[in-house]
């Protein structure tokens, strides 16, 4: 089994499509017409990531998003057809990892959730997998934060992002090569995600989210991450 899904669409006909294309993949797929049911869905299994309906009745997908969010660091994926950059911006505030606009491909599709499903074992660090500096603790193995004593939750995305610039401190990144590293080989135009998750990291390790002295930004290039 590739991995566990949860398709969460209030369309009949897009969870049927959607499950039988992605348990023909080899994912363990179930669905959910609503929020509340997918809450419940969560609560009762495992899974390893969700395709969420941005717009669906009663409880929308952002709020569906945000709640998921709260309790919870599984993949999500966005599904909607609204391709505005501030809807965009907006989804991956409420802790979406991705965005993916309707119609869509499936090739497209399986693509971005196996980018999403990818993890680097920590059998294949060099080097430390403990990174200390400024009072912050990154351990590359356990995927674990702490910042200045206090432990600090990263989703998974931002701990993949947060990994790739510890394991490569002190030069300038591209937008294209940071995506292409943490989201996978089909992303680089993406840049609005890199503006919200870097700005959701500065917020967890800088002192002064404001003015980093860690994770700087290269206007118009990229980011560099100082230790």
């Amino acid at each position: 089994m590739n991995g566990r899904i949860l398709v969460v669409d209030d369309e009949p006909q897009i969870r049927r499509v959607l499950k039988t294309a992605l348990t023909a993949e080899g994912y363990f797929v179930a669905d959910a017409k609503s929020a509340e049911e997918s809450f419940a869905k969560l609560r009762e299994d495992r899974f390893d990531l969700v395709l969420l309906d941005v717009n669906m009745p009663g409880l929308s997908g952002l709020e569906a998003c945000q709640e998921i969010r709260r309790n919870s660091e599984i993949a999500i994926i966005m599904l909607t057809v609204r391709n505005a950059e501030f809807d965009k911006v907006a989804a991956l505030d409420a802790g979406a990892d991705d965005y993916v606009i309707k119609p869509f491909s499936m090739p497209e599709l399986h693509a971005r959730i196996r980018a999403h499903l990818r993890r680097v074992p920590s059998s294949l660090l060099n080097g430390p997998t403990v990174i200390k500096f400024d009072g912050i603790e990154i351990d590359l193995a356990t995927r674990h934060v702490s910042v200045r004593g206090q432990d600090v939750r990263f989703t998974p995305k931002e701990f993949d992002l947060i990994y790739y610039f510890a394991t490569h401190p002190n030069v300038t990144i591209s937008h294209g090569k940071l995506l292409q590293a943490v989201w996978g080989p089909d992303y680089g135009s993406e840049i609005e995600y890199l503006h919200v998750f870097v700005n959701q990291i500065r917020k967890k390790i800088e002192r002064d989210p404001g003015d980093p002295r860690h994770l700087i930004t290269e206007l118009r290039v990229g980011y560099r991450f100082l230790l």
